[in-house]
């Protein structure tokens, strides 16, 4: 079962002070959310346009970027010159099992299939914008993309994933904050089922700002209290990732909701770049099952300074409790 749109506003109602309206705009592919003057975050619909020099191959949608803290700084990164198909805040499954094919919805455009010829091997794929609201308090949207595998030649369809987001702009004890709730509910799309064998990343995927590519220019920190080395293959109920951006400390931290599958949830903390991974494959083998759907919960939390692990801690007590 869904969390439903009137689910996911009382529960960003029940424990905030509000701030003012929330507007949610379509232009173009991206659907906007602003509030008096601000842009809080941006909803890549369809597959929107690379940078100079990054192949075609690597165009993506069914994601969230850029994310702003409420200073206005970006703490999302997308098509990075490592890792171009990395694309802000994504769901996607690297190391599948699929009807004999294996494919990878990870690692987009890194894949070739053929003769000469770069191929997508499989892809996340943007539907539908179902619906899309602004409000006082919060706004929103419940959208659906479809998990597509390319890998034998043929478009075959393997999970249907609905997508249903909040976002609020809050003062959470003196501290501004953008918020944004994320619902996944992934089915199967036939009767055939999705195996994902036990690997070390996959699932909710987060890139951050570009700025901080510099191994010593990014912080991580675990709600055990580790950093981005100790944390890298531990579990959490939260995870922060920051650094400066023109001149500022800022960064954003996942909640992950108690009643996600393997909760704690474990993490890969990328040791190269500012690229973290709510993984629940690290903990094995397991499979998406035709008739059983698969229901994650996060909530996003970008913030300007330092992360205060009380002040994150009673943030997740709001969420998780």
């Amino acid at each position: 079962m869904t969390l439903s749109r009137l689910s996911l506003t009382f529960l960003l109602l029940s424990t905030r002070l509000h701030a003012g309206e929330i507007v949610a705009e379509k232009e173009g592919d991206v659907l906007r959310f602003s509030t008096e003057g601000r842009i809080l975050c941006d909803y890549q619909m369809e597959a929107g346009e690379v940078p100079e020099g990054v192949d075609a191959i690597f165009r993506h949608g069914a994601h969230l970027h850029p994310i702003y803290s409420p200073s206005g700084r970006i703490v999302t990164g997308n098509h990075p010159d490592d890792h171009p198909w990395h694309r802000g805040v994504w769901m996607a499954w690297t190391k599948t099992e699929f009807d004999g094919a294996h494919p990878d919805f990870w690692n987009m455009g890194k894949a070739t299939v053929g003769e000469g010829k770069k191929q997508l091997s499989a892809e996340v794929r943007f539907v539908e914008l179902t619906k899309a609201w602004s409000g006082p308090e919060v706004a929103g949207f419940t959208s659906r993309h479809r998990f597509l595998d390319h890998s034998t030649g043929e478009e075959r369809a393997v999970l249907d994933e609905t997508w249903e987001v909040a976002v609020s702009s809050e003062n959470l004890d003196g501290i501004p904050a953008n918020l944004i709730d994320l619902v996944s509910t992934q089915v199967c799309a036939g009767e055939k089922a999705l195996s994902l064998p036990k690997y070390h990343y996959g699932g909710l995927g987060v890139r951050g700002n570009l700025a901080w590519n510099a191994l010593d220019a990014v912080t991580m920190l675990t709600s055990e209290g580790h950093d981005r080395v100790a944390g890298d293959a531990t579990t959490a109920k939260w995870v922060h990732m920051g650094g400066v951006v023109d001149g500022v400390k800022t960064g954003l931290v996942v909640l992950i909701h108690p009643g996600n599958f393997r909760f704690p949830q474990p993490l890969r903390l990328n040791p190269k770049n500012p690229q973290l991974c709510v993984a629940p494959s690290q903990g094995g083998d397991w499979v998406i099952e035709p008739g059983k759907p698969y229901l994650s919960r996060y909530r996003l939390i970008a913030f300007d300074g330092a992360p205060d692990t009380a002040w994150i801690e009673a943030r997740w007590r709001e969420y998780g409790e």
